[in-house]
């Protein structure tokens, strides 16, 4: 056993109540789960999460913890390659994958702490900083709180990129997805960047007369206007709007870009690393849309999404999720603060930075 090996990895589970109902076009919810990781060695203590099931709690302590315990933790790539052969049977996509990510997020953070050196640079930093937008603008949202939502993202902080959630109710309520898209146009002003997220709620017909309609405000990003899972339909939509298509969030491995690139379904290929199988699996898919000359951008997660976007040359901006930019801040210490539309790691930080606040997660635990 070396010096760095793996003494033992801790998985718990947390739900934070959203302030109220919210919903996007194909689905409602009114709480958010997230999956803490801490990888114990050398006397640091490594950590990462993913936003998923409390089940992955159970796939960390009795599959991953018990192939990776007495591995090098500073032979990353080798204990990701480990616990994608211990998968094999259980199904890689979904769920599964959704651990390793954790896991492989907090192996990375404390092969950089014990190094002593910010996991960006471990990782490879090309940028100093990278671009942010706003997200949420939840479809549950009436005309006074979507108003606020996007003054606050824009106005208060300064953040000149957001998008809002359209499809709603499976694609059943266009003119109100419209009207919304106009609103957001009118709060946020001519310059700012208007995105737009449609969670797979069109038919590629109707999102290609949805996207023509949404050329009147300027917006620039229409994302999952489909189906993640119909990449033929994604190629119909892009090649029939003049905004970027986007998709890419529901990924949990290399073949899925890969078949996604081929098919020219996407203008940007969004990651999750928190889905997508780690910074190790990120790499990968980067390096494969950069051979594509396609940029990436990465999926919710932000704080933990930052270290590998400023390893990433061909890289477009961090989307900063509402939830998210409320949920990460309560439960962990070295939070970024996106004011301003960009953000920069914490390069006098050894690893990511983060530490979970214990006492602050306890009331929220579920496992």
């Amino acid at each position: 056993m070396t010096d760095y090996a793996i003494e033992d990895l801790t998985a718990s589970a947390y739900r934070i109540p959203t302030p109220g109902p919210e919903a996007d076009g194909t689905l409602h919810w009114d709480g958010t789960t997230i999956v803490v990781v801490q990888v114990r060695c050398g006397g640091v203590t490594g950590l990462g999460w993913t936003y998923a099931n409390e089940a992955c709690v159970e796939l960390v302590h009795g599959v991953l913890a018990d192939e990776l315990r007495g591995r090098d933790v500073l032979d990353t790539p080798a204990c990701w390659h480990a616990m994608q052969r211990r998968v094999r049977n259980l199904g890689r996509v979904g769920l599964v994958s959704c651990a390793m990510s954790a896991v492989d997020i907090a192996l990375w953070d404390a092969a950089a702490r014990l190094r002593e050196m910010p996991l960006c640079r471990l990782l490879g930093r090309v940028h100093d900083r990278v671009d942010v937008y706003g997200s949420g603008g939840f479809t549950t949202y009436d005309d006074p709180r979507l108003s606020a939502h996007l003054e606050d993202w824009v106005g208060t902080r300064g953040i000149p990129r957001v998008k809002i959630k359209i499809g709603e109710g499976w694609g059943t309520a266009v003119e109100r997805d419209i009207a919304r898209v106009a609103r957001t146009r009118q709060v946020a002003g001519a310059t700012a960047e208007v995105y737009v997220d449609a969670n797979g709620a069109y038919s590629a017909a109707q999102a290609a007369r949805v996207g023509a309609r949404l050329a009147e405000w300027n917006v620039t990003w229409f994302e999952e206007p489909v189906s993640s899972d119909d990449l033929d339909g994604l190629r119909r939509v892009r090649d029939a709007v003049p905004a970027d298509v986007a998709a890419g969030e529901y990924g949990y491995d290399l073949p899925y870009f890969r078949r996604m690139i081929d098919n020219d379904s996407v203008d940007c290929v969004q990651v999750d690393v928190t889905r997508c199988g780690g910074y190790t699996e990120w790499l990968r898919i980067t390096a494969l849309a950069a051979a594509a000359n396609l940029e990436v951008s990465a999926h919710c997660a932000p704080n933990v999404s930052v270290p590998a976007a400023v390893a990433t040359a061909n890289f477009r901006h961090v989307e900063w999720f509402a939830d998210h930019d409320r949920i990460e801040p309560m439960l962990f210490t070295g939070t970024l603060d996106p004011s301003g539309g960009w953000v920069e790691p914490d390069l006098s930080a050894p690893g990511h930075g983060l530490a979970l606040s214990a006492d602050a997660a306890d009331s929220y635990r579920l496992r």
